[in-house]
């Protein structure tokens, strides 16, 4: 007897509505490997919708005062937190995370995050006004961009929603969200939640595939595209906007290096970076899964992390021991287990390799040793709980192959030496450098990197200004 799956709904111009074509496409729980909901496979007509329903209602949104725009979202903040637990039970259904790990780690950020962005739209700042030509006067004003197409990822469906949103309602713009086809639920919630607060038209969410995302992107409505996804995705985007010249956010693949040295303290250092690297299954961009050790301390530190990845345990939401649930799709456990495959001759697998069990999408803690800088376990973004280590002779040499990647999102060093962890963090081209930690986020500090890992930032005051645009206001003064 086959259990009648839930149905998902776009959410366009205040209500909930099917695909226009009555396209569907089914949800899996990655946990358990089956279907659980239905959600719109949306096209050009939900998409041209969203967008006339975004465009109608901004006039009037960017019209409102900063003080009306942060009391609707503290007043969506206080929402998320009285409806917290219908928000972590849609979350674990997206991905099978940990529910009490969902619960303390998710919620509480979500919620901050929007209560400071909640501060920042009374928070716009320009140039004080001046003479700076005779008779005339200047000053600068923030205005916001207008509707943004916005595309959130799959690892952490609810928080770069947040993400995304938050900054731009903030600014005073409106939003048309697809999340990933694979997580749809929570976002559908958030939906239903913010729908209530704010007029409608001003936030909007569209479910699709790439095919979705694609068509909002090339939309002539939008003024700003974001996505947070992998390289492929946002290179597409950045090529689609220049078409029409849109503003575009891209926040994109990380391969970060954890740079050991002899003098850190080994087992703080191993606790740390096994957390780091293991969280979410690997499935982050800052993921801590490039480890490079200095040459003294490497066999030490090897066995150390092997006997940690030993001992961490992945498993189903309800298990209150595990670390880390399922990979989010077949797709990815496939990626996953053909890096581990694919690995050279010289490379040695030190604990892990493997998947866990055959329902749901579950993999090893792995630990993967004896690499080359060429190898393509450490050039290519993994996204997994894998975690490499290299062993390196000097500081030269560590930071030559630290950089040595495409990719340029996150990086941590682990030293007691403070002259050196300084020397570090002005060498490392990362967008952000942890020194004797690994991970940690806070709304007042941006999240962005450099090369391929995309630009634009996320949070922080940063983050706010990338969802403005600046005008400049000169008037005489014999008028």
């Amino acid at each position: 007897m086959s259990t009648e799956l839930r149905r998902l709904r776009n959410y366009i111009d205040g209500e909930f509505r099917d695909a226009a074509d009555g396209r569907t496409t089914e949800v899996v729980n990655p946990a358990t490997g089956e279907a659980y909901a239905t959600a719109p496979l949306s096209g050009q007509a939900d998409v041209d919708a969203a967008m006339a329903a975004a465009a109608a209602a901004f006039p009037a949104w960017r019209d409102t005062t900063p003080a009306e725009r942060q009391k609707a979202l503290l007043k969506i903040a206080d929402a998320f937190e009285e409806r917290a637990e219908e928000l972590i039970a849609a979350e674990v259904e997206n991905t099978g995370k940990p529910i009490g790990l969902t619960r303390s780690e998710e919620i509480p950020p979500m919620v901050d995050q929007i209560r400071f962005f909640a501060g920042a739209a009374r928070m716009l700042e320009g140039r004080g006004a001046g003479e700076y030509m005779e008779g005339l006067t200047s000053f600068v004003r923030r205005e916001p961009i207008g509707v943004c197409a916005q595309v959130a990822p799959w690892n952490y469906p609810m928080m770069m929603a947040v993400w995304k949103f938050a900054p731009a309602l903030a600014a005073g713009n409106t939003v048309v969200l697809k999340p990933s086809d694979t997580t749809p639920a929570s976002t559908a919630l958030m939906a239903d939640i913010i729908g209530s607060i704010v007029p409608k038209g001003v936030f909007n969410v569209v479910c699709g595939d790439r095919d979705t995302g694609r068509l909002m992107v090339e939309h002539e409505t939008p003024a700003m595209a974001s996505i947070t996804g992998s390289v492929r995705a946002g290179m597409s985007v950045a090529e689609s906007a220049a078409k029409d010249l849109k503003r575009v956010h891209l926040e994109l693949g990380g391969k970060a290096p954890v740079v050991v040295f002899e003098d850190s303290d080994i087992p703080k250092a191993v606790e740390g970076i096994s957390e780091a690297g293991y969280f979410n299954a690997g499935q982050d961009c800052t993921a801590a899964t490039r480890v490079l050790v200095h040459e003294s301390v490497h066999d030490e530190f090897v066995r150390a992390l092997a006997k940690a990845a030993s001992e961490i345990k992945t498993g189903q939401p309800d298990d209150e021991d595990v670390l880390y649930g399922p990979l989010n799709n077949p797709n990815q456990l496939k990626q996953v287990s053909g890096f581990i495959e694919r690995l050279p001759a010289h490379a040695k697998v030190e604990a892990g390799g493997h998947r866990v069990g055959d329902k749901g999408y579950f993999y090893a803690p792995t630990v993967v040793s004896g690499l080359k800088q060429d190898d393509e376990i450490i050039q290519q973004e993994v996204f997994g709980p894998v975690i490499t280590v290299q062993s390196f002779r000097d500081e030269d040499q560590a930071v030559e192959w630290a950089n040595g990647v495409e990719y340029a999102l996150a990086s941590s060093v682990w030293t007691k030496d403070h002259g050196r962890a300084m020397r570090m963090s002005k060498k490392l081209d990362f967008g952000c450098v942890w020194i004797n930690t690994h991970i940690p986020l806070v709304a007042e500090m941006p999240h962005g990197g450099f090369k391929k890992s995309g630009y634009g930032k996320d949070l922080s005051g940063y983050g706010f200004d990338d969802y403005t645009r600046i005008k400049h206001v000169m008037t005489s003064l014999d008028a």
